[in-house]
């Protein structure tokens, strides 16, 4: 299993879905969160979206391997079957996930591979931020603060990977999880 974690807006999904249209076999686990959906998420596809009576009930039952508060506003996590069933069926399995999520995986799963993701600048995560325009200005703000936080985490990751360039980011996460070269 490889967790792939970074700040917000440093392009977690979209390396992740350029891993998934060449690996098509690695299986990418679905978080659980209580924010609304974006424009164009779809239910059980992008998040599995919940009321928060929902998420703190799968939380008091263990449901979820990994789970947090993030950016002081909404809650994710990752529900814990589907991980087992995957990685018991001996599927490559990728978790994309945010820093605090990763420190619990690491304690639950410390064989796993973690990789942090990182902007090839300050100011490029800012851009890239401002320029997915998904969030407001207050929004953006909460995410730029807990982003500096994240980032100087990096050192606690068995890789980190810089997304100036999605392909070549993607072609280096390949690597650091032992796929064939495609």
């Amino acid at each position: 299993m490889t967790v792939l974690a970074g700040p917000t807006a440093v392009g977690k999904g979209t390396v992740s879905a350029d891993l998934r249209a060449r690996y098509p076999e690695v299986w990418l686990s679905v978080s659980a969160t209580t924010r609304e959906p974006r424009p164009g998420e779809v239910d059980g596809v992008h998040y599995w979206f919940v009321g928060p009576e929902s998420f703190a009930r799968m939380v008091a039952q263990g449901e979820l391997l990994e789970w947090a508060v993030v950016h002081g506003r909404n809650s994710y996590g990752t529900p814990r079957q589907p991980v087992v069933d995957r990685l018991a069926a001996g599927q490559p399995a990728l978790l994309e996930i945010d820093l605090a999520g990763a420190r619990q995986v690491r304690h639950a799963m410390p064989e796993a591979r973690f990789v942090f993701l990182a902007p090839p600048s300050w100011e490029e995560l800012e851009r890239r931020l401002v320029g997915r325009g998904t969030e407001d200005e207050a929004e953006r703000a909460r995410r730029l603060a807990t982003a500096e936080v994240e980032l100087a985490a990096a050192a606690e990751f068995d890789h980190v990977i810089v997304n100036d360039v999605v392909e070549r980011a993607t072609d280096e996460l390949v690597e650091v999880m032992g796929l064939p070269r495609r």
